[in-house]
């Protein structure tokens, strides 16, 4: 019996089980998983994005995967070296991929010089912000780097922010600095900190809050926006919103539900397995 469990999880599964859409967020350091229905995004895990160069990905999604049947993929990535790889992974489940990108998008306009290198995941943070919250609306997400993303009242992406990441910042000073100690970033109520770590703390968290709130004071000034919707994004979101007013809500899963309605805009409603064999004989057609 267990025997026959491992081989569903397998490409061949998609033919047996109820079919889901896989959703691949390729990110600098991690790469986000997900699975996805017609309604929302059930199923969430992290792998190393160096997973896809040491030949390890493959596996690693399998088992994400389980007895779940494929029946699309729509993927966003920020690392172009990645992207084929993970085509090529995903070949075998002989489905429908969808990538993300300024030329794709769908459900949002976009009101930017060079459209092109706007970042995927930008692109479906802003895509999921807007249709949950309306417009105007920013993201703010903390991941390698902090990056802020505007969609104006119109509904169009207009631009955003990009700042050193919290984890990038701190460990930046540790290695450039004889004596500043590699840290764990968590909160710290002083503002005086009793110890080099401390200090540290200080600077990172404090003087992160201090960043976004001063940028969000700003944006709402720029866009002349009374009501203006923060929606913050990433590892450390959590965190940094706990003591900000300013931010309206923390959405761990964003940038997928982007993903996912950014198939949903491109295809309609996920389908499964009917849709999955639909949209296979129209891209076969010359």
């Amino acid at each position: 019996m267990k025997t026959r469990s491992r081989r569903k999880a397998g490409p061949a599964a998609a033919r047996r089980t109820p079919a889901v859409l896989l959703l691949l967020d390729i990110g600098n350091t991690h790469t986000h998983l997900g699975l996805a229905d017609g309604r929302r995004v059930f199923k969430q895990a992290d792998i190393p994005t160096f997973a896809w160069f040491a030949h390890g990905a493959a596996g690693r999604i399998q088992k994400f995967v389980g007895a779940n049947g494929i029946a699309g993929a729509a993927v966003c990535s920020v690392v172009p070296r990645a992207t084929p790889l993970a085509k090529k992974i995903l070949k075998p489940y002989k489905v429908e991929i969808f990538e993300l990108h300024s030329g794709s998008v769908r459900g949002v306009g976009i009101d930017y010089p060079k459209a092109r290198s706007i970042g995927p995941d930008r692109l479906a943070n802003a895509l999921a912000a807007r249709r949950r919250f309306g417009a105007p609306v920013v993201v703010v997400d903390f991941g390698t780097a902090v990056t802020f993303d505007v969609v104006d009242r119109r509904g169009n992406y207009a631009g955003g922010i990009i700042a050193p990441g919290l984890a990038a910042m701190t460990d930046y000073l540790h290695e450039k600095t004889a004596l500043l100690p590699k840290i764990e970033i968590r909160d710290i109520h002083s503002v005086i900190g009793k110890s080099t770590q401390e200090a540290m703390l200080v600077g990172a968290v404090h003087g992160y809050r201090g960043l976004v709130r001063e940028l969000i004071r700003g944006l709402r000034r720029e866009l002349r926006a009374r009501r203006l919707p923060v929606v913050a994004t990433g590892g450390y979101a959590k965190l940094i919103a706990a003591k900000l007013p300013e931010i309206s809500a923390v959405e761990p899963d964003l940038t997928l539900e982007g993903l996912r309605l950014a198939w949903e805009a491109t295809y309609g409603r996920f389908e499964g397995a009917a849709q999955a064999k639909s949209l296979l004989k129209r891209s076969a057609k010359p």
